[in-house]
């Protein structure tokens, strides 16, 4: 069986049977690790070892803070611009796809807050990037989604923003493709595409923003986070201890950069399949393709759901597109094997030879 959904994702082998020889008794505790106190010294090594596995595999300068966070990328979506929309009190947003609008629409109930779009694809139905954005004058940020897990886009260069602050959705690219987080002001990911299971939010946050950050509400403020290591409540232990535990298996894996590797070749395979086939295509621009989600259209509603339905039958799981647009996608994230991508483009060549392709 293999999975292919945009999330909650596969996860490594590896590491689903780490996690479950572990389960009833963490590090020899006697304790489940959804047991044990998040005041207890096996809660803080294992949160201590997985920050800094995550800072090894990011190279994550000293003057970042990494926070593990509850609310998932949507409540960021709302508290980053409350605390960091503190200065101009104007932010920008890129808009590429769903979850960069739906970003965008949150900030807009911070009260007081002047929100823009300063590039939009919109019109291209985001089948490609914006590479050119429009700015005039400060901005406390400009926001940017990495990669669109709808719409199958994804940046590799980032857009020249001439020095100002760049906010950035990670989520379904993180740990996936080697980005250098000094080009950052701020990155936030949901943990439970590449790097986890749900309940986790990652942030890391450049220290000198942090002393901007206004007097907010405890479990809203970034400051008030970072000041108790982001235990400021009961933490999401479970969460923090499969994140972990993903971190040194991606290390073990050769770390970021034979992910992107591994990843540019399980894309490739899809991709090269897609280009030659005459009943599916991909409608994204080519310098622009995801290589973690993969949308594909037969051009027939009836049929794109029949192929998800013989697909699933064959154990290739999840394949149905997202909701706002239909026909298929493959999530191809870190824990997709090779293997997996070799059977969904046998299937996909069989299925096209009885409904169609020539």
């Amino acid at each position: 069986m293999y999975n292919f959904s945009a999330g909650p994702a596969t996860l490594p082998h590896e590491v689903v049977l780490k996690a479950q020889a572990e389960l009833l008794s963490f590090k020899d505790s006697g304790m489940s690790v959804m047991e044990i106190s998040h005041r207890s010294d096996l809660y803080t090594t294992m949160a201590s070892e997985a920050e800094q596995d995550l800072r090894d595999l990011m190279q994550i300068p000293d003057n970042y803070e990494v926070l593990f966070l509850q609310g998932g990328a949507t409540q960021m979506f709302y508290t980053l611009p409350l605390n960091f929309a503190n200065q101009a009190h104007r932010v920008g947003y890129i808009n590429t796809g769903h979850w960069s609008e739906r970003a965008e629409e949150e900030a807009r109930y911070v009260s007081g807050l002047t929100v823009e779009e300063v590039g939009s694809s919109a019109d291209q139905h985001f089948t490609e990037l914006v590479h050119q954005v429009t700015l005039n004058g400060d901005y406390d940020f400009i926001h940017l989604t990495t990669n669109n897990t709808i719409e199958g886009t994804m940046y590799r260069d980032l857009p020249e923003l001439d020095g100002r602050t760049l906010v950035a959705d990670l989520s379904s690219n993180f740990l996936g493709q080697i980005y250098n987080v000094n080009d950052f002001g701020i990155i936030y990911a949901g943990a439970q595409k590449n790097s986890g299971i749900a309940g986790l939010t990652v942030a890391i946050v450049r220290k000198d923003l942090l002393e901007q950050v206004p007097d907010l509400p405890a479990m809203l403020s970034f400051s008030k986070q970072a000041a108790k290591h982001s235990a400021l409540n009961t933490p999401p232990v479970f969460a923090i201890y499969m994140a972990g535990l993903v971190f040194k298996w991606i290390k073990e894996q050769g770390g970021v950069a034979a992910m992107q590797k591994r990843n540019e070749a399980k894309a490739q395979l899809l991709y090269e399949f897609l280009d030659s086939s005459n009943l599916f295509r991909n409608p994204v621009v080519s310098a622009d393709r995801s290589t973690m989600n993969i949308p594909f259209v037969t051009g027939d509603a009836d049929l794109d759901a029949l192929c998800v339905q013989e697909a699933t039958k064959q154990g290739l799981m999840s394949l149905k597109g997202h909701k706002s647009v239909g026909g298929l996608r493959a999530s191809l994230y870190n824990a997709m094997t090779i293997d997996g991508v070799q059977a969904l483009v046998k299937f996909l060549g069989e299925f096209e030879k009885e409904h169609g392709g020539k």
